[in-house]
């Protein structure tokens, strides 16, 4: 059992590669700093976010936005599945828990410091059966051997 908890994968199941899948952002350049507006010391509005290249084989989307350097460890901002492959945003789709407790975007809020900022997007083969009152946790388990390819798009914010 010792060997079975070390073998285990932590965080969200991972694609081979992109297979040509990309996530980016009109507002930041991937690693570069997320502006005031969309964080907590501004409007706390979703930053506009491109999806390209989806795999043919698709059947969903998924996106996972968090902040790694958390106190507490990894803090969910945005939980979403179900977007349409074709979408070229995000948009449609269940928005689950985040780490604020609610549905939807929560807004980046670090306690100090600038913190990194993941967004993570999924080409899925299948569609999530998940209803809105679940999370991170239950999507990445949901998500287990259907991931056909993984984007990131990561940035920065400091209040």
């Amino acid at each position: 059992m010792i060997l079975l908890a070390a073998c285990r994968q932590e965080g969200p199941p991972k694609a081979a590669a992109s297979n040509g899948l990309t996530l980016s952002s009109s507002a930041f350049a991937d690693g570069d700093t997320i502006p005031k507006q969309y964080g907590c010391g501004g409007s706390g509005s979703t930053p506009p976010l491109t999806i390209a290249n989806v795999p043919a084989t698709a059947k969903s989307l998924a996106l996972i936005v968090d902040d790694p350097d958390a106190p507490g460890g990894h803090f969910t901002h945005w939980v979403v599945w179900n977007i349409a492959p074709a979408s070229k945003s995000v948009t449609g789709g269940v928005e689950g828990k985040n780490s604020y407790g609610k549905n939807g975007w929560g807004p980046p809020c670090p306690p100090s410091g600038s913190h990194r900022y993941a967004f993570d997007l999924y080409a899925l083969d299948t569609q999530i059966d998940l209803s809105p009152d679940h999370g991170r946790d239950d999507l990445e388990k949901a998500m287990g051997g259907h991931v056909v390819a993984q984007a990131e798009l990561s940035g920065r914010y400091k209040k």
